[in-house]
């Protein structure tokens, strides 16, 4: 089992490992791109009748959801095999419940939501961004295409929604509660204030 950088014993048992909080934040810089990116690009190609460089955004739009989808794929597999530090002691069973429920959510959604986005792409033919030659889930097919775009912006917006309270849940407890619930999955776990 990896060490885990804390000061004390009873520290390191609600801290998660280096390399589940590398994948945290790992995520959390992919999504602060990719959400700007997705919002922009799509404003923008209405805007401009799609205008370059929106070609560029979207197939930079893809590869940054094919690298979320399988870092999303690796940070679930690590889960599922080192499991997580137990449950911050001050907190209610219903905050527990909450939380768990959120974070799964998450999870799904993470892998989901740019799953979405690859069918979608794949129905309207090769897929390609940048030039990278990538396989299609589906076959050409624009009325689906449609459909599963819709679904895709519908997925990225609940899970824009769940890291909304996901921050807002962690600074709560961080400026109000001042307990260790963001101590734990801090860059510098156990230090932080």
């Amino acid at each position: 089992m990896e060490k885990r950088d804390t000061t004390s014993a009873g520290a390191q048992a609600l801290t998660y490992s280096t390399i589940a909080r590398r994948f945290h934040w790992w995520t959390v810089l992919l999504i602060a791109v990719q959400v700007p990116v997705g919002l922009f690009m799509v404003r923008y190609g209405a805007a401009t009748d799609f205008a370059e460089p929106t070609g560029k955004l979207y197939d930079l739009h893809k590869l940054i959801g094919l690298t979320i989808l399988v870092l999303a794929l690796a940070r679930l597999g690590y889960r599922l095999a080192h499991g997580a530090p137990a449950d911050e002691p001050t907190l209610e069973p219903w905050e527990k419940a909450v939380s768990h429920i959120t974070h799964w959510a998450i999870y799904a959604l993470l892998i989901v939501v740019p799953m979405l986005g690859w069918i979608a792409v794949s129905y309207y033919g090769p897929f390609e961004p940048f030039g990278l030659k990538l396989p299609a889930l589906a076959a050409q097919d624009d009325a689906k295409a449609t459909q599963v775009f819709f679904a895709h912006m519908l997925a990225a917006y609940l899970l824009i929604v769940l890291i909304g309270m996901h921050v807002g849940a962690a600074l709560f407890h961080y400026l109000i509660r001042k307990d260790g619930v963001l101590r734990r999955m801090w860059v510098r776990a156990g230090r932080l204030g």
